[in-house]
This record gives structure tokens, sequence and C-alpha cells, in this order.
């Protein structure tokens, strides 16, 4: 049996059924907003009630927005889930293994300060991270980091997630915009040039906003030629690698000059007074770190970082686009090593289609929508940090027997971050199968000559229901194409604008929601991490919104 999807269900009345679509957004952001209920319950019931309305008011198959659901769980598991567990994992070996503390007394010889940390941290090393490996690695592991350094949980996720704004689109060695070329037929290149005319704006701002929420702004201008090094940097650089070079390495070399010009620039200058959080003993505190530092030697400090780099230069080894087509099975060049590892590639891929699902459903061009469970085992960058943590046994001398302990704790830990990842990219892609999300998407593409204003609203919806820019590109970039030349607006412009207004909805997904809390200990809590990026996201997407605006009918010559 297969079914054809109808974007306007209920009576042929479209906003009837947009309004219907949009209940359980609606619901989750109550749940977590207003209810405070933990993340696995408000997954779990948000896709409950997706499921609901899928078979009800979109009369889909029950057998196949179930296998949809399923589909969606798969893919929490792998790579998502597996990139958390991973993430955490490795963390937790060098704390156990006392590293963690020279990692700490490290950053402080740098500076002291909580402000310049997160810069360092949250927004150059997690953009350099979100370049190589993408997905909920960035957050996971610098979230991390900050809390050993001291940071309260609940802003070493805030921070890093607000961070994460400026590099999601170019994330994953450019994935995001490289995959939308195939569904709309424009360059990626030219897509890449018009994010490039974007987002730096958003990453010249985004330090100092980091800044103003974490100290407040008399404060924040205490350290504003820092902010200054660290986002303009940042911004000139992603401007001109995008528009030069193409949207494959924005995001490392943005990372790289960064972090470098900012340490450079903190040799010769440092703030007059040091912050650190209201609750931090301030004397005893710096005192302690200062005398720990003198013990550490330059060896130290490198064994100390090393699992981390070794981190680094796995996941940036899976990332290149010829090694990632071996792992995955799916490389047909001459490279004798790249070779022998397609062989294992391609033994670790495992493809089923969904059954029941697969083909049965009929787009409303007439075309069957294939449904596989996408297992890239040795392809999955949480297999990189996986090698990582095997390379770090070595390197910091722990048993086996203790590894394999911190594996099982990290499992245990993880239950129900893991039930609340699996739980919302079930929803998101019944949400898709079901075609609620193309009608929301629809409903925005109505707003006529204000599109170029919506146009970056249909990003931030998409990465809020699928948690990922890529998947937003992909379910909306050929509606952005169509839109926007029925109104006149440059279709470059709209699909970068859907890329580039995606990036502030990642926020608030509630994988990146869940991925985050899983990070830093805040299991349950995801509702007040939610409360707190929420305001944020708003401001940012109506900032992105204005932006494009502007460049569709003012500023013109910005168009590529």
């Amino acid at each position: 049996m297969q079914w054809k999807q109808d974007f306007t269900p209920i009576s042929d009345h479209f906003w009837l059924s947009a309004l219907v679509a949009l209940i359980p957004i609606l619901y989750f952001f109550w749940a977590l907003a207003i209810k405070r209920m933990k993340g696995h319950v408000a997954g779990l019931t948000t896709l409950l009630i997706a499921l609901l309305i899928s078979v009800t008011a979109y009369k889909m198959p029950i057998t196949m927005a179930v296998m949809s659901a399923t589909q969606g769980a798969v893919y929490g598991l792998l790579p998502i889930g597996w990139i958390i567990i991973t993430s955490v994992f490795l963390y937790k070996l060098t704390v156990k293994t006392g590293q963690f503390d020279v990692i700490r007394n490290s950053v402080l010889s740098i500076t002291e300060d909580r402000r310049l940390q997160a810069l360092l941290i949250a927004f150059s090393f997690g953009a350099f991270l979100e370049g190589a490996a993408g997905f909920g690695a960035p957050v996971a592991i610098s979230a991390a980091l900050l809390v050993g350094l001291g940071f309260n949980p609940l802003y070493a996720a805030g921070i890093c997630l607000l961070a994460n704004t400026a590099p999601v689109a170019f994330g994953a060695i450019g994935i995001p915009i490289t995959a939308v070329e195939g569904p709309t037929g424009i360059p990626a290149m030219e897509i890449s040039k018009m994010v490039g005319r974007q987002l730096p704006f958003l990453s010249v701002m985004i330090p100092f906003y980091l800044i103003v929420i974490m100290a407040g702004l008399k404060r924040t201008i205490e350290v504003l030629p820092a902010i200054l090094v660290s986002g303009i940097s940042f911004a000139l650089t992603q401007f001109v690698s995008s528009n030069f070079l193409g949207p494959e390495l924005p995001d490392i070399l943005s990372a790289l000059v960064s972090l470098l010009a900012l340490t450079i620039f903190l040799k010769f200058w440092k703030p007059k007074q040091i912050f650190r959080f209201p609750s931090e003993a301030y004397s005893e505190v710096a005192v302690t770190a200062q005398a720990q530092l003198v013990t550490h030697t330059g060896g130290a400090v490198l064994k100390a970082w090393s699992p981390f780099l070794v981190l680094t230069a796995f996941i940036s080894l899976w990332g290149v686009p010829e090694v990632k087509l071996a792992l995955t099975g799916h490389y047909e060049g001459t490279n004798s090593l790249l070779k022998a590892i397609n062989v294992l590639g391609h033994r670790l891929t495992f493809m089923p289609e969904v059954p029941g699902l697969n083909n049965k459903i009929i787009s409303t061009s007439g075309q069957p929508i294939p449904a596989i469970y996408k297992l890239e085992v040795l392809g999955a960058a949480g297999t990189a940090i996986f090698l990582a943590a095997v390379i770090t046994k070595f390197i910091v001398h722990i048993s086996w027997k203790q590894w394999a302990a911190t594996f099982g704790e990290t499992l245990m830990e993880l239950k129900l971050p893991i039930l609340t990842i699996v739980s919302v990219v079930g929803f998101a892609y019944v949400t898709n199968a079901s075609g609620m999300s193309t009608t929301l998407g629809m409903a925005l593409a109505k707003t006529g000559p204000l599109f170029p204003f919506f146009s970056p609203f249909l990003g931030w919806l998409g990465v809020f229901i699928t948690g990922s820019d890529t998947s937003s590109n992909l379910l909306f970039g050929n509606l952005q194409k169509v839109t926007a030349t029925s109104v006149g607006m440059d279709p470059v412009l709209a699909i970068a604008a859907n890329s580039s207004g995606g990036v502030t909805a990642k926020m608030i997904s509630p994988q990146s929601i869940a991925v985050a809390c899983a990070a830093v200990g805040l299991t349950g809590k995801e509702s007040d991490l939610f409360r707190f990026t929420v305001k944020h996201s708003i401001f940012l997407i109506i900032l992105i919104g204005i932006l494009t605006f502007l460049q569709s009918n003012v500023l013109s010559w910005m168009i590529p």
C-alpha cells in the first residue's frame, strides 16, 4: 500500500492545516518553557502528539507514521547519540586520570578571566570542532571543558550553544551548503559567497553578545579589545574563505585564526580586573591555580591536552571528503590505503530499508520517497572520537578495566539524554514524512513582498524541527528557490538566508538542548536551558530577517 502526501489535509484549507501542523511545535515550547518538563518527557509526549496528528489529520497510515519515527530514532542513536557518548567518555577519561587539572591550569596560564576563557573555548575552539565534525561534538566537548574550568553548568551549556551560532552554516566541512546544491541546482560556491556576506555580521557580534550575557555591559566593555580581536579576526577570515575558497574551510580557518590571534593578543594585553563568577572564592582560586601552574612543565601540559589533540586530528581526518567516502564504503579512487579502508568501511556500513515505509510515501510530484536506516558505523564522527579515547588510554596510562568502567559509567549517565535525543529526532522524521513541516514552510512562503524578511524563518523552523542546518537546507532549499523567483527575490539570497537563519535555531533545537545538557550533567534540566536560549534565538533570527530584507531591497549589490 502506498500513501500520497497532502499538505492541505484539513478540508483543503491551507491556513487551518498550517495551524494543525504547528501544534506539536507549540506543545514542545509550552512543555519546556512554561511547564518545565524534563527533556525526555517533553520529547516523548511531543513525538506522541506528532504521531497522533499525522494519523488523524494528515491521514498517514499508522504503520508508516510509526516506522518513520523508528527511522528518526535510529538516526538519533547513530550518529548523534554516539557522538555524545564518546565525547563525554573522552572528557571523563581526562578527569579520572587528573589530566583535566593540568588542562585547566594551562588555560589559566593564558588568562584567569572567565570572559576570555569563554571566547577561547566556546567561540574559537567550538567553531573549530563544528567545522571539523559538526553534529553535537562542538557543544558537547567545549561545554564539558568549560564546566571543568569551573563554569556553572547551565551557563557553560548556554554559552556554547550561543557561540555555536557563528560556524554552523559551514559546519562539518561545509556539508550544509554543498548538500543544498543538489536539490536547487545552484552552485555551492554561489551560496557560500552569499552566506559569507551574511554570517560575518553575526560573527562579529556573537563574542560581544556572549560576554554581555555572562557579565553585563560594564564588564563587557572592560574586555572590548579582546572581543574585537576575537570577533573581527573570525569574521574577516570567514568572509574571505567563503567567498574565495568555498564552503569547506571557513569554520576551520576562522577558528584557528581567531584562536591564534586572541592567544597572541593576551600575551601583550590583560584586563584591568579579572572576572570570575560571584560564587567563586576569588583569592583562593587564584592562589591555588598559580601554585599549581608552577609544577606543570611544557611536557605535562602537552600530555594533558593530547587526548583533545588526537581528537582534533581524528575528526579532521574523518571530514576529508575522500577519507569520508572510504570510511563509508563508497571510495572509487586508486589510493591503496583508502581502498583498504574502503573494504572495512563497506563492511561496517549498513543501509537496510525501513520496512513498511521505503518507497511507500508518494510525494506531490508523484515520486516514491526512499526510506533507509543509515548506519555508517566506521564513518560516524563518534567513531573518530571513540578511537581518540582508545589512544587516550595509552596516553594517560589508565588500565583497560578502569577504561571500560568509565565507559560503562558514561552510558549509565546518558540513558535519559539519549532517550530525549531519540524521541525528538523521531518527532522530526514524523513531521517530515507526514508533510507537516512542508505545510508550515508553505505558510511562510505565502508572505509575498515580506518574504525576504521571513525567508530566514524557514531555515529557523527547519533547524528547530530537524536539529540540522543540512537537513533544513534539504527540506526547504527548493521551496526557497521557487518562492523567491515568484516574488522577485534573488534565489541565491533566499537559499543562503535559509542556512543563515537556520543557525540561530541550533541553540533551541531539541537535539542540541539534549546534547548540551548531557555534556554538562544537567539531565532533566532541559527546560532551564531552553528558557535560557529561546529569547536569544528569537532576537538573532529577527536580525537575520532584517538583514536579508535589506539585502533584497536596498543592499542588492551584496548579492554575488
